[in-house]
């Protein structure tokens, strides 16, 4: 049996599913093909030596629905489970509110200082999650769309139709039809994490792809955005926990 001598090991990035995802690429002597593993560190691809990086990609897309899908899969197993009941935390543009329950004749949630009073019929976790849920979509509603005018505005940018978008494999999307669209999970993050997702969506207004002019033009609109993406890499799991 060949031997399958480690040469290398290193981090790279590629768009998938529409968002850009991490990988490990480990490169062995001996290795004929193209291997593939998802696990709770995320995916490695492992490739022959002399096999150039633009072939191991194209490898790596023939299996993007799959790699996407066990991604998300451990993605889900690795958020903290998220009680709707009376005090618990929950994230609200980086800072935590207190869930209150009230009874009333129908369900309906609303911000009061920094606790978000959940008034519902019945007191089950469903009926609170769905008031909650319907909470944070109207606050995303309207804060997403205020900021992609804005922003674009700033940018030189005519304001792009906003899509709100209930995904949760990726942040944000834009088309060639001008569409951006936002994911509502991204109102637990704080202001600058969702203004980077905000420009770096809107850099794709000038630029269809992830090329260096993309990046130029995402650092234009946000310069501390190198950071910020490192950030929300870091803690995204945290925002999709419901």
């Amino acid at each position: 049996m060949p031997s399958r001598e480690l040469v290398s090991r290193d981090v790279h990035r590629m768009l998938l599913g529409g968002e850009e995802l991490a990988y490990v690429l480990v490169r062995r002597r001996g290795r004929r093909g193209v291997g593939l593993k998802v696990d709770e560190t995320g995916l490695t691809v492992s490739a022959p030596v002399t096999m150039p990086l633009s072939r191991v990609e194209g490898c790596v897309r023939e299996s993007e629905r799959w790699v996407v899908r066990k991604v998300e899969e451990w993605r889900a197993r690795q958020v903290p489970a998220t009680l709707f009941t009376e005090g618990s935390e929950l994230p609200f543009l980086g800072n935590p509110i207190v869930l209150r329950v009230e009874p009333a004749t129908r369900n309906q949630a609303e911000l009061i200082g920094i606790e978000l009073v959940a008034a519902v019929r019945h007191a089950a976790e469903d009926s609170v999650k769905r008031a909650v849920v319907d909470w944070y979509k109207r606050m995303a509603a309207a804060h997403l769309s205020q900021r992609v005018m804005a922003l674009s505005l700033a940018a030189g940018l005519a304001p792009p139709r906003f899509i709100l978008s209930s995904a949760m494999g990726r942040w944000g999307s834009c088309n060639t039809r001008r569409e951006v669209r936002l994911a509502w999970r991204l109102m637990k993050a704080r202001r600058e994490l969702i203004d980077y997702v905000v420009c770096h969506e809107l850099a794709h207004l000038r630029h269809m792809n992830h090329s260096a002019l993309f990046w130029a033009e995402v650092e234009r609109q946000c310069p501390d955005y190198r950071s910020l993406r490192a950030e929300l890499f870091a803690t995204d799991h945290l925002y999709r926990a419901f």
